[in-house]
Formats: structure tokens, C-alpha cells, sequence
């Protein structure tokens, strides 16, 4: 059977197994040479291949088990955020943030420093209070936070070994109002962009290029309770009507906006679980800056543009505050996720990305490791202070590289 990704772009090498209990699960690691996790393939690298096996935990026994007490969740780790999501709010409880799409898995979604938007929320890996791994050797180890290794267990890119459970911060249900503006003046959100991305929980700007005066979009999502959505952002206006990411897209498939309150399960994502994503004719680029650099890195991709607008579906920025976790875009800085949505062309895409990667070099731009990028492994590695820490970390858990790969080894790891 042909296994490829979500967008198509990528066949994967290996055999499929998906285990139905950790016993066999174990065995299956414990007897492989080669093993890579994976999870709901939205990933448009090949962080997850392997000519060996693939190993999908989305057929253990699913487990959403809420600690009101620590306020934490153990949850399986191959479950869609969404399906978790379903579970918290029917107990009360919620998730600081999600992703734009609700339909990730979380193991997937933590290793690779997936996140959504909010100057005050952490990628989705931040609210990861523990971990459970299977080993290469079959045995299974839990990892918490406070634990030296930690911080370098949770953003692992897959290297360390598989994820059976993760527990989760949870916070009380709360609901959340988005507004879509349209137009919003690039000179004059670039004055003070903190003052924009501070609006609301979370905050995304859209922009095509194709006027280079202004972002396509803004997307607000306010909690209820808080500030309101204001009646304008810099002059531009709500939109009259609800508005998807891309131009003359449909946006019957992303959830409610107008302002009208609901759940935050709901609102957070820009896209309804119930809308299941088909293979995606699209790629998918994006790099993490210094919150402080961001306004000069967006003028960077400003006068670039021409250059990539011919390829390009949209461009969204979302703010994502610092973490600790080794391998993370956001690790020691507040940041800005300038990400690309590419028409699916990739010998196109990566003709142009060294371009972009240049203009983007003076700010030590970070690349999403589930994302397509061409930067050299020694630059990575230069703007990650704790990649070594990492390497030291898979040698240890992973002696034997049972879940190396040749994505892993082009960078070091």
C-alpha cells in the first residue's frame, strides 16, 4: 500500500504497523532496526520516514484522564487535539491554545514545536507537563517537567523514542469571540506590532503580497470576559461576511466568526473538526524570529515578495511566547512565526527558499521542522544554544539509532 502524506508531496518508505496494545507495540520497537512514530501526517517533511517501520499509536486503547486536583490530562499520545478537546469541555476544562487545524495529533504536534498564536501562549509543546516514552529497547520511561531531561524530551523531532501518553496543562472551559478585519495598513501595524498581536488570546495576520501595502486579514480571537474586539484595527474595518485564509475560498469549513461567543474549542482553531482536511494541494514553509526582530523580518519579506508571489497561497504571522524545551522555534525568546503556504510545486518552493532564508538570516531564523526548508544543518544548529545538549540526549536514550533517520542525520541530530 502506498502510504503518503497529507499533502501528497511525500511517499513514505516504510511498512505501516499500528499496534493494538503497548505489549506488541514494545515488541515490535524492541525487534525493529529502524523505527519512526508517526502520527496524522500533516508533517510536509520526511521527519517521520524511514525504510523501516512506521509505527502508528493510533490504535492503543485511547485514554483522556482529567486531574482536577493538578489540573493536568493524561492523554493518549496519538489523539487528535480536536477528539481531546471534545473530552475537556464535556468536564469543564479546556487547553490554553490550539493549533490552526484540529486535527493533529499530539504526539505529532508536540515533537515537532507546533503551535497556534497569542503573545502570552506557548507552543503547544509548552503545555506538556510529562511524557511517556517507549525506548528502543522496549522499555517505557516517563519524563516531567522538573526532570533534568525534560526540557529536552518533549520537542524531540521523534528522535528519542515513541510517545504512548502525554499529560497536559488544563485550565476551566472558557469561551471566545473572533472578528476578521480586513486591510490592515503594514506601515502602521509594523509601527508597533505588539500593540496588534496583543488584541486578543490570539492573533493572526494574513497577507497574499499581492498589495504589499497591506495584511489580507487580521483574525482576533478574544476570550469572553476580556477586552472586546475593537470596531477597528488601524482603520480596517470587520469583514462583512466570514472570510477563509485564502482569497475566494469558501469559508464554509472554518469556524465561526462575526463575533459571536463560543466555545473555545471552537473558535481557537481556524478550521471545524468536523471538517476533515483531504490530501492538501499545498505546501507548507515557516521560520521563528525574535518577537523584536519580527517588524524588520516582515519589511524583509515585503521587499522580497515579488520574487515569491507567484508560488504563494498565503503568508500568516502569529506570535509565540519563549519556552525552555531544547529544540523549539520559540526556546529563550518571545517569537513571530512567519509562515508560508505554498501552491504545491516544490521544485518551485525550494528554488526559492534559499532566498527567503537569506533575507531572514540577520534575524537567526529557526525553521519548522515539519515544514519544507533548505537551510544548511550548521546554521540550525548555530541558532539552537542547546542542540548539542540534544545530541548528547539521543546517544543516551537511542544509542543504537533505532529511530534515526535520514532527516535526522542531515542535521546532526
Amino acid at each position: 500500500m502506498t502510504l503518503q502524506n497529507w499533502a501528497g508531496n511525500l511517499t513514505y518508505q516504510g511498512t505501516l504497523v499500528a499496534p493494538t496494545t503497548r505489549e506488541e507495540a514494545a515488541r515490535t520497537v524492541r525487534d525493529a532496526d529502524a523505527v519512526r512514530a508517526l502520527g496524522t501526517r500533516h508533517s510536509f517533511s520526511a521527519i517521520a520516514d524511514t525504510p523501516g517501520i512506521l509505527l502508528s499509536t493510533a490504535a492503543l486503547p485511547a485514554r483522556v484522564q482529567i486531574d482536577p486536583a493538578a489540573r493536568i490530562a493524561r492523554v493518549s499520545g496519538g489523539l487528535r487535539y480536536g477528539d481531546i478537546a471534545e473530552r475537556l469541555q464535556a468536564e469543564g476544562w479546556a487547553l490554553a491554545n490550539l493549533a490552526s487545524l484540529p486535527h493533529i495529533s499530539v504526539a505529532g504536534a508536540i515533537a515537532t514545536g507546533t503551535h497556534g498564536s497569542g503573545d502570552r501562549n506557548r507552543s503547544l509543546a509548552g503545555s506538556v507537563a510529562g511524557v511517556e516514552l517507549l525506548l528502543a529497547d522496549g522499555t517505557i520511561r516517563w519524563f516531567r517537567r522538573g526532570d533534568p531531561e525534560f526540557s529536552g524530551v518533549v520537542v524531540s523531532l521523534g528522535a528519542l523514542g515513541v510517545v504512548l501518553d502525554v499529560e497536559l496543562d488544563i485550565e476551566p472551559t472558557y469561551d471566545i469571540a473572533q472578528t476578521v478585519y480586513e486591510r490592515v495598513p503594514w506601515d502602521a501595524a509594523l509601527e508597533d506590532l505588539s500593540a496588534v498581536t496583543s488584541l486578543g488570546h490570539s492573533v493572526s495576520l494574513f497577507s497574499t503580497w499581492s498589495d504589499p501595502d497591506v495584511a489580507d486579514q487580521l483574525w482576533l480571537k478574544a476570550c469572553v470576559g476580556e477586552a472586546p474586539a475593537p470596531a477597528s484595527v488601524l482603520g480596517a474595518a470587520p469583514a462583512s461576511e466570514p472570510r477563509h485564509p485564502l482569497p475566494g475560498v469558501s469559508a464554509e469549513n472554518c469556524t465561526v466568526q462575526g463575533g459571536v461567543a463560543g466555545r473555545w474549542l471552537e473558535r481557537l482553531p481556524h478550521f471545524r473538526l468536523g471538517f476533515t482536511p483531504s490530501q492538501g494541494d499545498e505546501l507548507q514553509s515557516e521560520y521563528f524570529v525574535d518577537r523584536r526582530d519580527a517588524p524588520a523580518a516582515i519589511r524583509a519579506l515585503r521587499e522580497l515578495s515579488p520574487r515569491f508571489v507567484p508560488l504563494l497561497l498565503v503568508n500568516e504571522v502569529r506570535t509565540i511566547a519563549a519556552d525552555d524545551l531544547w529544540l523549539s522555534g520559540a526556546y529563550g525568546r518571545d517569537s513571530v512565526g512567519l509562515h508560508f503556504t505554498w501552491r504545491r510545486d516544490e521544485e518551485a518552493v525550494r528554488a526559492v527558499l534559499p532566498r527567503i532564508e537569506d533575507a531572514l538570516a540577520p534575524y537567526a531564523a529557526r525553521p519548522h521542522w515539519g515544514k519544507v526548508f533548505t537551510m544548511a544543518a550548521a546554521d540550525i544548529r548555530a541558532r539552537h544554544p542547546r542542540f548539542d545538549d540534544a545530541i548528547a540526549l539521543r546517544e543516551r536514550l537511542d544509542p543504537g539509532g533505532t529511530f534515526r533517520n535520514a532527516f535526522l542525520a542531515a542535521l546532526g541530530l
